[in-house]
């Protein structure tokens, strides 16, 4: 093992504040979740759960492991953050259908003295509607993304350990809006037709393949930052860069590819019905039947 990743693992302490909160996330969601089940066992499916656990984990995983120190050692690593924080882990959280859980697995004196009266204050609602809107959500992610790989911004966020705690807070949350309408957990409605949401996966990869690409095929080192570290695994900075945009080019197309084919099967799903055996799904059941077991 590198004597620099040596280091890392010597020096890593676990972040009490953000463990803390992860474990208290996954705590409330599991009551929530059980007092559901225990209510319903059609409620919300234990691939959900397990869904949500995955997504706060990568979570930690991204800023509370020693892969969170090595971000500053390698570009690589800290491109492996940024996909965790804003693509990976907030679609594996909102797929965990978390709202509900939550609602049932906080304490409900909080819930009803104070996070019920702020969720139904005029203004939340009227800023949920906004951001809720697939225009928003884009708009959100794309700027959150090319605005922190903006070299004056990154080398700040690296030399700032405030900027960089923003930094990843910022990630999470745009990562979270832009998964939102694609996902559509409860209790989202549809603003666009569900076609709608390919193109928003296919556009959102454009600065996505912009960002990387420009990171590949550059003949020079973008964060000077990265010149001044110990290099690892024998990387030079600019082999380092390189390695990061093509992760983040192959991980982005195949990561939004999966929903988009996903998107794609269930609009075609009907007219095979229709097709095939009248009124029957392609299972055996009755499309209203089908329709129902898809929302579990």
């Amino acid at each position: 093992m590198p004597e620099a990743v040596q280091n890392v693992f010597v020096s890593w302490t676990v972040p009490i504040p953000s463990t803390l909160a992860i474990l208290l996330t996954a705590t409330f969601y599991l009551r929530g979740w059980r007092h559901l089940r225990l209510a319903s066992t059609k409620a919300i499916p234990a691939w959900r759960a397990g869904c949500f656990l995955g997504g706060v984990f990568l979570i930690w995983l991204a800023i509370g492991s020693p892969l969170a120190l090595l971000d500053e050692q390698l570009l690589t690593v800290h491109m492996v953050q940024h996909l965790l924080l804003m693509t990976i882990g907030p679609a594996l959280i909102l797929a965990g259908a978390p709202v509900m859980p939550l609602l049932h697995g906080l304490p409900q004196g909080f819930v009803r003295s104070v996070l019920g009266p702020f969720l139904r204050w005029p203004i939340v609602q009227s800023l949920g509607r906004v951001l809720s809107q697939p225009g928003v959500c884009w708009v959100a992610a794309a700027a959150s993304l090319v605005g922190w790989h903006i070299p004056a911004l990154f080398n700040f966020a690296l030399q700032s350990e405030g900027w960089h705690v923003v930094e990843h807070s910022s990630f999470l949350v745009a990562g979270s809006l832009f998964w939102w309408p694609v996902i559509q957990p409860w209790p989202s409605v549809p603003v666009w037709p569900r076609w709608s949401i390919l193109l928003y996966l296919f556009s959102a990869t454009l600065p996505c393949d912009i960002l990387s690409a420009y990171l590949t095929f550059c003949d020079r080192v973008v964060y000077p930052a990265y010149l001044t570290v110990p290099r690892v695994f024998g990387l030079s900075a600019l082999e380092d860069q390189e390695c990061a945009g093509a992760l983040m080019w192959s991980c982005i197309t195949i990561i939004f590819l999966l929903p988009a084919a996903n998107i794609t099967l269930k609009l075609l799903a009907p007219r095979a019905n229709v097709r095939g055996s009248g009124r029957m799904g392609l299972d055996g059941a009755s499309p209203e039947s089908s329709g129902t077991r898809s929302g579990d």
